[in-house]
């Protein structure tokens, strides 16, 4: 369709140029050009046909720049469309991830709630129950249905506990990012039984929330990876503060390592990215096979509290 409208407008070009040759030869535009001119001879007129050709192909060379940067700069806009459309796309696969994340835990939860929290309740109710049926003077039975149903009652409490942590890390309002880490490392040591041993250095504390929250997060899902993936036997947990170097976490286990290029990013991985992301941060995994992996986080002061600054 393009070929055939260029060559159109081209004949219009050689039949309006044939045209006005026809023309010219018909009122002898040339000789009564050349009549007038001699009459202004004084002021050489004569030499502005040259001048107007010059000025005629210089329009045209300006027309051809304003063409070619128009060209440019269209080029450079659907780049900058594709490449924002390429955001969008990654931003709802994103977000398709973390609500999927969302889901995922929620329904961990129910699960836990439904199982764990109904069977205690039951216990507790099952105890009770036997409480009141049993005689006044039936002490030891008495006694074994409240020490089970104390023992049920607390599993309850431990439960409970869990959960919360896992909505809200309950020991960051109370200890700090510092003393949760702590806490953190030493309970997933427990669970694992791989040795996790966590070490900070500079003024930690009196960092934005979002700051803390992230770090604690990431840390967290830093070592559930590890304790699904890894087979390590220990891990390390580095935090450091500096005014020059920012806030810097290490998480480093000597596991069986995994390849970087060929690995792609689960959903616990890539919410950590996020996290990093919105203050500013890279979040980096660093690893070859056989070596363990080491992740690296790196945030910017400036996304911490003006306290933290004037302190420093």
């Amino acid at each position: 369709m393009g070929l055939g409208r260029s060559r159109r407008d081209l004949g219009w070009v050689a039949l309006a140029t044939l045209g006005s040759y026809a023309l010219s030869l018909s009122l002898e535009f040339h000789e009564r050009y050349v009549r007038w001119l001699a009459r202004y001879e004084h002021w050489e007129l004569d030499e502005l046909p040259f001048s107007l050709a010059v000025l005629a192909c210089g329009l045209a060379w300006y027309a051809l720049r304003r063409r070619r940067d128009a060209l440019a700069e269209l080029a450079r806009r659907e780049r900058a469309e594709a490449h924002v459309n390429a955001l969008l796309d990654h931003n709802r696969a994103l977000a398709q991830g973390l609500i999927a994340l969302q889901e995922s835990e929620r329904r961990a939860l129910a699960r836990e709630l439904h199982d764990e929290f109904g069977q205690g309740c039951s216990a507790v109710r099952v105890e009770t129950a036997w409480l009141r049926r049993c005689a006044a003077d039936d002490r030891a039975g008495m006694l074994a249905a409240a020490q089970r149903a104390d023992a049920a009652a607390q599993d309850l409490h431990q439960l409970v506990g869990d959960l919360l942590r896992r909505l809200r890390p309950a020991e960051l309002d109370a200890l700090g990012l510092v003393a949760a880490l702590q806490s953190l490392c030493e309970s997933w040591e427990e669970r694992s039984g791989v040795s996790c041993v966590f070490h900070h250095e500079g003024p930690i504390e009196g960092l934005a929330d979002a700051m803390d929250i992230a770090v604690y997060r990431i840390t967290q899902e830093a070592l559930t990876n590890v304790m699904r993936h890894a087979r390590a036997s220990q891990v390390r947990v580095q935090l450091a503060c500096s005014a020059l170097e920012g806030l810097h976490l290490s998480i480093q286990d000597d596991g069986r390592g995994m390849d970087v290029g060929a690995a792609s990013r689960g959903l616990g991985l890539l919410g950590a990215t996020e996290r990093a992301a919105a203050l500013g941060g890279v979040l980096e995994v660093q690893s070859t096979l056989g070596h363990g992996v080491r992740l690296q986080l790196q945030i910017p002061l400036a996304a911490a509290a003006p306290a933290w600054r004037e302190a420093a």
